[in-house]
């Protein structure tokens, strides 16, 4: 069963928790790909300097500021795409990123997108599991609880035990550094690296 939209229009840190075991799919003409969050981050607008909404609205930031349960696409290093998915209260531009997803089907189209064999590093990562999946700038914005759309989540099922750590790569961010935002599945071998 589809996630609606009602999952994302809660507090982000609960959805950032409850995304965990949770299955992202991607449909694309090879097939589709599908993937169970281990990993995710989340990201609190106004309130949270680490966040690309920190400062306020721009013209990339702007699937940020509609309906929650939209696609956040955005390069980093010049070449990694990371998803994100707007979630929260009204009016709190928030977002949860997806670090890292347990490959459960299509394996061997993640594998032909990432040149590799090795399973357990296919989506080990915010940009490796962008790639692995398909999933790319031209995606942000998209209605991730729309029936018709190319990516969207099911509900799977949660993990007995998830633990909270501080983000990853976010040196810069003084306020919230050290905020236990991250979520992963305790014990997870797929987790980011």
């Amino acid at each position: 069963m589809r996630i609606e939209r009602s999952f994302f229009e809660r507090d982000t840190l609960t959805v950032a928790r409850e995304l965990i075991g949770q299955t992202l799919t991607a449909v694309s003409p090879e097939g589709p790909v599908r993937g169970v969050i281990v990993e995710t981050e989340a990201y609190l607008g106004y309130r949270d300097d680490a966040a690309h909404t920190y400062k306020g609205r721009t013209a990339r930031t702007g699937p940020l500021f509609g309906p929650k349960g939209h696609a956040y696409v955005y390069l980093i290093y010049g070449m990694y795409c990371c998803l994100n998915i707007s979630a929260g209260l009204e009016d709190e531009p928030d977002c949860v990123l997806i670090r890292a997803l347990r490959p459960a089907e299509g394996l061997d189209i993640m594998a032909g997108r990432r040149r590799t064999e090795r399973a357990e590093v296919l989506c080990s990562g915010p940009g490796k599991l962008c790639m692995a999946m398909g999933i790319g700038r031209e995606d942000s914005g998209a209605d991730l609880c729309s029936e018709n759309g190319r990516i969207y989540l099911e509900y799977g099922d949660r993990p007995e035990r998830v633990a909270a750590t501080p983000r990853i790569g976010i040196d810069y961010a003084e306020k919230c550094r050290g905020e236990l935002w991250r979520f992963i599945e305790e014990g997870s071998l797929w987790v980011s690296r």
